[in-house]
């Protein structure tokens, strides 16, 4: 027993050391001028400032650590607009893709030796390759979340979004003007995205930027289309004094209709999924109806 921890132990350890060296060895480290630009820049969003005015946690430290001395073709994809959306630090992103490939070490050998306890004696190799091979795939967990939760995240956004359309034209129809109508909307609301539009709209007035081009700026920031498109018909009225109050209307049907449409996409695929279930269900009710029968069979021969 005491042969198979070492084993065990030293699986992980090789495993864990011929990763390190790959990636030292295949992919040089390297500075990219343009993050380092980023980074001494000051943040426009107020998520992204947040996150970096919280203190760091021993995820973050490992996230500042990996991004200073490990090469950015180590990550090879990295979803920056999907974490801008969530308000998830780069820090924290890159310490969690770590940790849950360290995860992937520990958990392959640990899973060999509790079959060795049980009877099943596996090579060493199994392990080395096993931790190889989840490591890898659970590396890339934190992607997949950060995609799923920032395509939740815009589905919400549809809804405050299409609330925040027609409180712009209520706000036109009772006279107001482009800026104050936006302003007065945005106002209205306790969502985040109204935060972050009120922001922008009171920065622009500042800054001298027209109020709807800073919200198709936000709407590029945010990968939001639907705010850009806002932006474009608040332009029409801001600039050519066109009446934009059916268009606005229709932005608003346009946004709840893709809504409904989100909404039975959902349910469908819901749905979809009751039916594994409720077929386990018909064939385990077949296996109990066909059970006596079979086993009188197997008697009798």
């Amino acid at each position: 027993m005491t042969g198979l921890v070492g084993a065990v132990i030293a699986g992980s350890l090789v495993a864990l050391g011929a990763t390190l060296l790959g990636i030292y060895l295949l992919a040089p480290t390297r500075v990219d001028p343009a993050k380092a630009l980023t980074a001494l820049a000051p943040s426009r969003s107020m998520a992204q400032s947040r996150v970096q005015a919280a203190p760091q946690d021993g995820v973050e430290r490992l996230g500042t650590w990996a991004m200073r001395n490990l090469p950015d073709t180590v990550w090879l994809r990295t979803p920056v607009s999907e974490l801008s959306l969530l308000g998830r630090s780069l820090t924290r992103f890159y310490g969690e893709r770590l940790v849950f490939a360290a995860y992937g070490l520990v958990i392959a050998p640990l899973a060999v030796w509790v079959l060795s306890l049980l009877g099943l004696e596996l090579p060493t190799v199994v392990s080395v390759a096993g931790a190889f091979v989840l490591a890898l795939v659970m590396f890339f967990i934190p992607n997949y979340n950060a995609i799923d939760d920032a395509k939740k995240m815009r589905v919400e956004l549809r809804r405050e979004i299409a609330t925040y359309v027609e409180a712009v034209a209520f706000e036109r129809a009772g006279g107001s003007g482009v800026r104050q109508a936006m302003e007065h909307a945005a106002a209205a609301g306790d969502h985040w995205i109204w935060t972050r539009i009120s922001q922008e709209l009171t920065q622009s007035r500042t800054s001298g930027q027209s109020p709807w081009d800073a919200l198709e700026d936000l709407g590029h920031e945010l990968t939001v289309p639907e705010l850009t498109n806002v932006a474009h018909v608040l332009r029409l009225a801001g600039e050519e004094g066109t009446a934009v109050a059916a268009s606005l209307q229709a932005q608003r049907t346009a946004l709840r209709a893709a809504l409904v449409t989100d909404d039975l996409a959902t349910a469908n695929a819901a749905n979809e999924r009751m039916d594994v279930p409720r077929s386990l269900l018909g064939v385990i009710f077949l296996a109990l109806l066909m059970a006596p029968a079979v086993l009188r069979i197997f008697q009798n021969t």
